[in-house]
Formats: C-alpha cells, structure tokens, sequence
C-alpha cells in the first residue's frame, strides 16, 4: 500500500499550517496511576522540571529511580561521574547487578548494550527522592550535556489499548452511542469521538463469528527458495487452529531466552492478571495473538517468530525492550553473517512506543536506534506502530522512520533497510482519528475494526439477557466470551503487523537459501518497500 491515504479536500494553507501547529502540540494521555505504580514511573512536566541551558524537555514517563547508560569504552568514566553527582545529591548511584561485569569492562559485540543505573537514598542521609531526571540534568551542568550524551532516562514504553470498560459506560439501552459518554479507559481520555473506536460495535475489542476459510498457505514445495520470516515483539502467542501451523515461539541466544518466558505472567493464557479480582480480561491479553493472526492474514505463506516482553495492561521499561531487541538483532546479524546461533528474520513488526522528551536530539537516546539500524544493515524490515494518541508528535522508535519532509528521523541509505512507521486507517479508507499523524508516519494500512485471531478468552460478564424456548437457550451476545477465537479491535498496534504481512509477501519466492547475506538480504528489503511506500534509498 502506498505511503499515502485516501485524499482529503483542499484546504487553506494557512489552515491546514496551524492545524498541524496545534495538532503537533498535542501531549499524549498519561497512563492511569496503577499503571505507572507497577515500574516505579513518573511524568516528566515540562513546567516544573529541572532545567540547564540548551535543553528544553518535553513530557514523557519514565522509571524514577534510575537511568540507562550505552555501553562505550568510555562507559566506566561516565558512571563515576553520575556517581559523583548523585552523591552530592544525598544518592547512591550503584549499577545494576546483572550489568556490573559489562559496566567494568564494556564488552566488544556488534550489537549495542545498555547498563542500568539504580538510584537509592544514602545511610542516615534525609533528602528528596532520587529522580533520574534530576541527577542528568546535574551532570549535564557539571561535566557538559556532551559528556553525557549517551546517557538517558528509562523510559516506559505503552501499547496504547483502545478499549471499553463496562463499568465507566451506562447500559447500551440507555446510552446507544459512545459520543456522549466517553470513556477514560479508551486510552485517549480527552475526545469521544476517538473513544468511540474503545466501544464494541464501534470498533472495540468484541468477539465475532468468522465463517470463511482460513488463510490459503502453499506447501513448502510450492514455495520458491525461503519462507520469508516474520518476527513480533509483544505478549507473546498464544493456541489458535489457524496459527499452530505458523507460529513458533522465537529462538533463545546462546541458552538464554529473550524476553519473558515465565508461564504465570502469560498474557495469552492468564487473561485477568491486573485489576480488581472479577474476571475482566486485561485490555492486552490476547494482543500478540491478535497480531499473529494479523501477519498470517497479510502473508499466509510467512513463518511467524513470537516473543514476549509485554504483560497483560502493558508497560514495559526501555532497558527490558533494549535488552531483548539487542538479542535478537545479534540472532539475525549471526543468521546473515554465517555464524551459529543465528535464525533468518526478514521483518519485524513493533507495536509500541513512547515519547522522548528530546526527540530534536537523537545522540539523547542513541542505543536504541543502533540496534534497530544494525537490523537494518542485516536486511530487516522493522515496521513500527505510529501510536493511537491522536497527535502529530513523534513516537519512538517508529519516528527512527526517514521523514517525508526530510526533516527528522533517520535519513534512508541503500546500505541499510529503513524503519517503517505505520498509521491506521478506518474500514472506508480514511484516517482513523486515534492514529498519530505527520511526516514521520510513512505507510498506512487498516487498523480499525479489523479481524483476528485470539485465545479461548471468557471473562467475568455475562449477556444482558439469557432464556430458554423450546429446549434451546436463547440470550444476547456475551461480550467476553472470545471462545469462538476471533474478534474485532482497533489501533495502530494492528495496521503495523497487517503492514509487515504485505511487505512478507512482497518478500515471497525472492528469497535464495544459499545468498542470504547482509547485501542479499537489504537488496530484497528495499525492493519490498519500494513496491508498498513511496520510500526510496
């Protein structure tokens, strides 16, 4: 599909200018308090923060007590440094047990790392809470902001759910339409006409019956070369007929799995995790079956690689994502450079983000777009989820993308595969009004409303009504009852997947077993994007 949507009308110039002023002035909902209370997160306000010359901070959430560090050669001395600072601050700044042995001696790999520094309150010592915000900006005016331009906060990452909430809605024969009640569990908080998508009928998580066949797969016969592979990043996978065939959970690194793997915090199994102990289902449970079924729709002849690092309400720390997109960047750079250990990937579908609160400054927040730039240097395609806040502002990492207006991201070169950003569009064609917007949004493809597959979910509620006629039982539509296995649900979390099943299959009967090296490989990558954007090298 094209970079671009459905046309709009004609308007102003000096409308549609101050449209996108005020648009991109637009902050993201702040996620709900028991949110932010499970990874100790706090919201940096731009008002009231801590300030030094030459660095205008805009609002983002991050993990208080700590900050992340790029593992450098010069690693050791910026630590001591922070350690310095956070003692005249009353703090002790000790790094991470698991990252002691890189900080002392940061190791020589090709895939980017991050340290992990924890912040405390010294012995017999009363004084503010530490704050990672607070200790940067100190040592940004102590030793220079380019001393420490390798050092960032741990930011919290968000699927941005657009979900309903019973409870926060009156009954549907009361209230039949969402625009006059909308509901703060949408995620979007401030607009019911973007809440609407978090209702069911509307566009909101909702079981449904399909009744076609499955997705038509070739046998391996029929296929030319390769399968091409398809990797997410999300809650994992969980059973669906369609997917069993399809899908395999992602390879370990060197024994160690990536991501999460315990059973008891599977969000594809345990659906009420979160919450009040009445049975609801987690508004991410079931997400990363959803987008499975998703990529297996836009390439049915794809293999799908699930792993997970998203739990059941969704946040997760930058440190925790950098760590497992490292990992699995080093398993595609040893597939393409011929080493053991490595497992093809020819894309890899995001779809989640947050906001950086200095994204004119990329050398701010440097590890992660190493990584994705080093994916992209091994010939995957890493498509990005625009993000559901309704706002022109850019998400990370999907505004890594190259801009349309050559003014931001990552400008596009023929030696590496570029980010993909994608914004979602309505079942007509349109823009859907939850999808972030502006020249760093390349690709759009349907993300309202859509189908998919999802686990054998049956939550807490029950139908409105329930009777019985002439030994039958007759009653309305249970709306938790997922037992059918498909749904329906919106956001850009599920136009990024559908996006990469189309670049896959621009990737079908391409790709050469024996010439699937780094050049091979980004060759076939951009000619993949060629033929569904308007990007070019």
């Amino acid at each position: 599909m094209s970079s671009n949507s459905t046309p709009h009308p004609e308007r102003p110039n000096q409308a549609e200018s101050r449209q996108s002023s005020l648009s991109a002035q637009r902050e993201p909902f702040v996620p709900p308090r028991p949110v932010l209370d499970q990874v100790s997160g706090r919201v940096l306000d731009p008002g009231t923060a801590l300030s030094v010359k030459n660095v205008r901070p805009r609002s983002t959430v991050y993990v208080g007590p700590r900050l992340i560090v790029s593992l450098t050669p010069d690693t050791p001395r910026v630590i001591q440094q922070l350690q310095e600072v956070a003692e005249s601050l009353g703090w002790v700044a000790t790094v991470h047990t698991d990252d002691e042995a890189k900080a002392a001696e940061p190791p020589r790999e090709a895939v980017p790392r991050v340290v992990r520094l924890d912040l405390a309150v010294k012995d017999e010592t009363a004084t503010l809470a530490p704050d990672g915000w607070v200790l940067l900006q100190n040592a940004r005016a102590r030793f220079g902001i380019e001393a420490m331009s390798r050092v960032g906060l741990d930011h919290v990452v968000l699927i941005r759910s657009i979900d309903s909430n019973p409870f926060h809605s009156p009954s549907p024969f009361h209230s039949p339409s969402p625009f006059h009640s909308p509901s703060p569990a949408s995620g979007v908080a401030d607009s019911a006409a973007i809440s609407s998508y978090g209702a069911p009928g509307f566009g909101g998580r909702q079981p449904m019956m399909y009744v076609g066949p499955g997705p038509v797969r070739r046998t391996d016969d029929e296929i030319v070369g390769r399968r091409p592979v398809v990797a997410t990043l999300d809650t994992g996978c969980g059973k669906h007929d369609w997917l069993a065939p399809v899908v395999s959970h992602g390879p370990s690194l060197d024994g160690q799995p990536i991501g999460y793997v315990d059973d008891a915090s599977d969000p594809e199994k345990w659906f009420d995790q979160v919450g009040a102990l009445d049975g609801g289902i987690d508004p991410l449970a079931g997400h990363g079956t959803f987008i499975a079924g998703l990529i297996h729709q836009g390439c049915p002849d794809a293999d799908i690689l699930a792993w997970r690092i998203v739990g059941s309400d969704g946040p997760v720390v930058e440190s925790d994502l950098v760590k497992a997109l490292g990992d699995i960047a080093e398993v595609a750079r040893r597939h393409r450079d011929g080493e053991e250990g490595g497992h093809p990937i020819d894309v890899l579908s995001l779809s989640m983000g947050y906001y950086h609160e200095t994204p004119e400054d990329l050398l701010f927040d440097p590890t992660m777009y190493d990584i994705l730039k080093l994916l992209g240097e091994c010939g995957v395609s890493v498509v990005c989820s625009a993000g559901n806040d309704a706002t022109a502002r850019p998400m990370f990492p999907a505004a890594f993308a190259p801009w349309a207006d050559g003014k931001g991201g990552v400008p596009a070169t023929k030696d590496l595969v570029p980010v993909v950003s994608v914004g979602a569009l309505n079942p007509n064609g349109t823009d859907a009004l939850f999808s972030n917007a502006g020249p760093w949004v390349r690709a759009y493809a349907p993300g309202a409303s859509v189908m998919s597959t999802l686990p054998q979910f049956q939550g807490g509620l029950e139908p409105a009504a329930r009777t019985e006629a002439y030994q039958r039982v007759r009653e309305s539509i249970d709306p938790d009852d997922f037992t059918g296995t498909f749904a329906l649900w919106s956001g850009t979390s599920f136009a990024a997947p559908l996006f990469a099943g189309r670049v896959a299959t621009k990737l079908c009967d391409t790709i050469d077993p024996d010439h699937d090296d780094r050049s091979s490989a980004v060759q076939r990558g951009w000619q993949a994007l060629t033929g569904i954007t308007d990007l070019t090298p």
